[in-house]
């Protein structure tokens, strides 16, 4: 992770993905304590050269179903809410921290669990990528990962999940 302070128009630099005002964010479920994933979410949107980042939970026993928890969208207001697992695996509960990289399509991070549900992190593909991240790219993602995994498991905001 660079030392260096957050240079906005860096981010900003990039071809707009939609035809939304240059720098637009739409936020779901980001009030309160969980607006501090804002940051790193829009972090890792621009290393992965996506345009929508969302934490998602999951029952263990229905994976497929996910739900989404905080939603960071820079293609799209009001905030694209839903969620398609079909393309995020299965992941074990005892399993340590993991990135999978789908190239253009975007990437899942697999946060951890708690109390019977899987967290993970997935960001849609934005336009511009087409090969994978290369590794300073992937290191800096998972350190940004961490973060918001330890928001949901050290604040205990993964405790905020509705119960279905």
């Amino acid at each position: 992770m660079a030392d260096e302070i957050i240079d906005l128009t860096r981010y900003l630099k990039r071809e707009p993905t939609s035809d939304l005002p240059k720098g637009t964010m739409s936020l779901w479920g980001a009030d309160g304590e969980r607006s501090r994933f804002a940051l790193p979410l829009w972090r890792i949107i621009y290393l992965a050269q996506g345009d929508r980042a969302v934490i998602s939970w999951s029952y263990i026993q229905r994976q497929a179903r996910l739900n989404p928890f905080v939603v960071l969208d820079i293609a799209a207001d009001p905030a694209r809410r839903e969620v398609d697992g079909a393309n995020v695996p299965k992941f074990d509960p005892d399993e340590g921290p993991s990135l999978i990289d789908f190239d253009e399509e975007g990437l899942v991070i697999y946060l951890g669990s708690r109390g019977g549900r899987i967290w993970t992190l997935m960001v849609d593909g934005g336009p511009g990528r087409t090969d994978p991240l290369e590794r300073p790219a992937r290191e800096d993602i998972l350190f940004l990962a961490g973060e918001c995994a330890g928001l949901l498991f050290l604040r205990d905001l993964a405790d905020d999940a509705p119960i279905e």
